[in-house]
C-alpha cells in the first residue's frame, strides 16, 4: 500500500524499533543475567528476591542517560546489583530488630502476675544453684556474666591466668545448666570433671 509522498505503510506485525540503550541491556541480559542472579543469590540467600533485585538493576541501567560500552555497563550493573542488595538486607535486618523490639515490648505489657511470680522463683532458684559453686567459680561467673568484665580484667583483679578464669566460668555455665535439668550436684561435678 502506498502512502502520499511514495513511501509504504508501516507493517503492523514488524516489531517498533528498539532503542539502542535497550538492545545494549538487552545483550546484557542474554549475557549475564544467570551470573547476576547467582551473584545476588550468594548475597541474599533467596533466589527469588535475587531475582528482583536483578530487575531494579536491570531497570536503573535502562534508566541511564549517557550510553556506554557494554563492558561499562556489565560492571554498572552488578556494581548496582550489589548496593541494590546491601540496601534490601539492611532493610531487612532493621524490620527484624524492629519486630523484636516489639515482640520485647508485647511481653513486658503482658507481665502477669503469674510470670513475675515465676520469674521471682526462677531467680531464686538461679541463686541457690550459684551459691553452690566454689567461691572462685562464682566470683569469676558473676564479674563475667553479670558485671560484664573481660576474661583478661577478671584474671588480673581475681591473680589467676586468663584460661583459668575462662575455665571457672565453663564450668559454672555446665554445672548450672546440670543441675537445672535436674542432675544432683555430686552427679554435676563428676561430669563436669571426667
Amino acid at each position: 500500500m502506498s502512502v502520499p509522498g511514495g513511501g509504504l505503510a508501516a507493517d503492523e506485525d514488524r516489531p517498533a524499533q528498539v532503542s539502542p540503550r535497550a538492545a545494549e541491556v538487552s545483550q546484557l541480559f542474554r549475557e549475564h543475567n544467570r551470573a547476576l542472579v547467582l551473584f545476588l543469590a550468594s548475597r541474599l540467600k533467596d533466589i527469588q528476591a535475587a531475582r528482583e533485585v536483578a530487575q531494579e538493576a536491570y531497570v536503573r541501567v535502562l534508566q541511564l542517560e549517557a550510553p556506554g560500552a557494554v563492558s561499562f555497563l556489565r560492571s554498572y550493573l552488578f556494581k548496582t546489583a550489589a548496593n541494590l542488595a546491601i540496601d534490601r538486607l539492611r532493610r531487612q535486618q532493621s524490620r527484624a530488630r524492629l519486630e523484636s523490639a516489639d515482640d520485647f515490648e508485647n511481653f513486658l505489657d503482658e507481665a502477669t502476675p503469674e510470670r513475675t511470680v515465676i520469674a521471682r522463683e526462677e531467680l531464686a532458684f538461679l541463686g541457690m544453684l550459684i551459691a553452690e559453686l566454689p567461691l572462685k567459680y562464682q566470683e569469676a561467673f558473676r564479674r563475667h556474666r553479670v558485671d560484664d568484665e573481660s576474661f583478661d580484667y577478671i584474671a588480673r583483679r581475681m591473680g589467676l591466668k586468663e584460661r583459668m578464669v575462662r575455665r571457672y566460668v565453663t564450668h559454672a555455665l555446665l554445672y548450672l545448666r546440670l543441675r537445672r535439668e535436674g542432675v544432683t550436684a555430686p552427679e554435676a561435678w563428676r561430669h563436669i570433671h571426667s
